[in-house]
């Protein structure tokens, strides 16, 4: 499908002229004609294409090797985990797939896992997307896709009838379109400042029961920061304190490739500081570097260098830094190279971009022999979705919202009116067209997830399987 994957030409974000709003509109209702609703219906493998397990073992490459089989053992629990660790084998098969090359800042790996409510730096809970380790420019409906399947996924992981499939998708793509049509008739400025809380989430709740245990999350999540995860994570020692070690996944180490652990974090905490704005700059310098571990995270960034950090104020005041490795976005290869130098900062941009509002200890570094890291604040107030629990319609409803905040991020960045005016208004048919899409792709992901457990199971692939306990 050469028509789609034209890697050389120029993508803009938007149009930076004068050209009229009108213009614009007609510009996306003109791409129809050369990209059909109906071409992003469907999936099939193409011949060529490449080993699913070999692209994932070429993307260990560079993880912490005593890591990698609990990366393989965390994929391997169930297709929408094998999915949550496969951006780049989806990012391979997208460029296969129709595009409008129409570009915005895309998440890159847009699944709903990847969806939270956290706080602003006002004390706010924002409802948004929350993970940008693959963010880059790229077409909108890469990420538009990449949401679907996951919502597919996850109804058929819940054993829901096939009706909250479709439905969760076309929810999810109606809602969208919709949204970006609003957008395309609003000031750029008023894009900016529009934003989706947790309390927009629980206004659209139908049900009186899940509307409480939002509520009770709410409350919850707003005593959750730095202070609160203080005992949790620390032991007191006789000469200060030290970060509890909880094995496989919080561990300290001494020597790191070479470099003595805890100096080298200190010191790239140094380069972290240059990257923030001077009132956050002066904000940090008010704490001190006590204490660093190892951390393992998530699916897809298991094995990628994770680390805690403990700083504390004069009077024992806590904050717990995450310094995250950055690597090339899984989208790079296909979408164009990043603008930025530090893979770090690529993130930390994208993210600005993104959010409505964003950690104000967001930076980026260097560190391990000129590896690239972002920063940010450690589980903030956040609230974490548990899409295991939802039923038939709660998955339509969130697939609602989440449609809804995806629209609003692509239209911080992108022309909402060429966008909208590639969708259209009112009319199901591009809906059912990504329908059609996700639930082919699911079927393909489910392969995929079957050749990683037998790969398990004859030996070929080392896998750590944790228990539940």
């Amino acid at each position: 499908m050469d028509k789609y994957n034209k890697q050389n030409e120029a993508a803009l974000l938007h149009d930076a002229t004068v050209s009229p709003r009108d213009d614009r509109f007609d510009r996306g209702k003109a791409l129809r004609a050369a990209i059909p609703w109906t071409d992003h219906a469907g999936w099939n493998k193409p011949a060529d294409r490449v080993d699913p397990l070999d692209l994932l073992e070429e993307s260990n490459r560079g993880r912490l090797k005593e890591l990698i089989p609990l990366r393989w053992g965390r994929m391997s629990v169930s297709p929408f985990t094998f999915f949550r660790g496969a951006a780049a084998l989806m990012a391979a098969d997208l460029k296969d797939t129709a595009s409008t090359r129409v570009y915005v800042q895309a998440c890159g790996d847009c699944h709903l896992l990847n969806f939270g409510a956290f706080a602003t730096p006002e004390r706010n809970i924002a409802f948004d997307l929350n993970d940008f380790d693959e963010t880059l420019p790229a077409p909108w409906e890469w990420d538009l896709k990449r949401l679907a399947v996951s919502f597919v996924l996850a109804s058929r992981e819940n054993q829901l009838k096939a009706k909250f499939e479709t439905g969760a998708v076309t929810a999810l793509c109606s809602a969208y379109r919709e949204k970006m049509a609003e957008y395309s008739k609003m000031s750029i400025l008023d894009i900016w400042y529009d934003r989706i809380d947790w309390q927009h989430v629980i206004k659209n709740t139908d049900r009186d029961t899940l509307k409480n245990q939002r509520t009770q999350l709410l409350k919850k999540a707003q005593k959750r920061n730095s202070e609160y995860y203080f005992p949790k994570l620390v032991d007191k020692k006789q000469d200060g304190y030290i970060i509890k070690d909880a094995p496989p996944t919080i561990y300290h180490v001494d020597d790191f490739d070479g470099l003595q652990f805890k100096p080298a974090v200190q010191a790239a905490l140094e380069t972290y500081a240059a990257s923030l704005q001077e009132d956050k700059r002066r904000l940090f310098s008010r704490y001190r570097f006590v204490d660093t571990a190892i951390k393992v995270v998530g699916v897809g960034s298991v094995g990628t260098t994770c680390v805690v950090i403990l700083m504390l104020a004069p009077d024992d005041e806590p904050l717990f830094l995450q310094m995250k490795e950055a690597r090339q976005s899984v989208l790079e290869p296909y979408a164009g190279k990043s603008a930025f130098e530090n893979r770090g900062q690529r993130v930390v941009e994208g993210q600005r971009i993104i959010q409505s509002a964003s950690d104000i200890f967001l930076g980026w570094t260097e560190f391990d022999n000129g590896k690239h890291f972002y920063i940010r604040q450690l589980r903030d107030t956040k609230i974490k979705l548990q899409p295991e629990f939802w039923d038939g319609d709660t998955m339509i409803e969130m697939a609602e919202i989440m449609g809804a905040v995806l629209a609003k991020a692509h239209a911080r960045s992108g022309d909402s009116a060429v966008i909208s005016g590639y969708l259209g208004k009112d009319d199901a048919e591009f809906d059912e067209a990504i329908a059609d899409f996700a639930l082919t792709y699911t079927n393909q992901v489910e392969r995929d997830h079957a050749l990683l457990a037998q790969a398990i199971k004859s030996g070929r692939i080392k896998a750590i399987i944790e228990s539940d306990d």
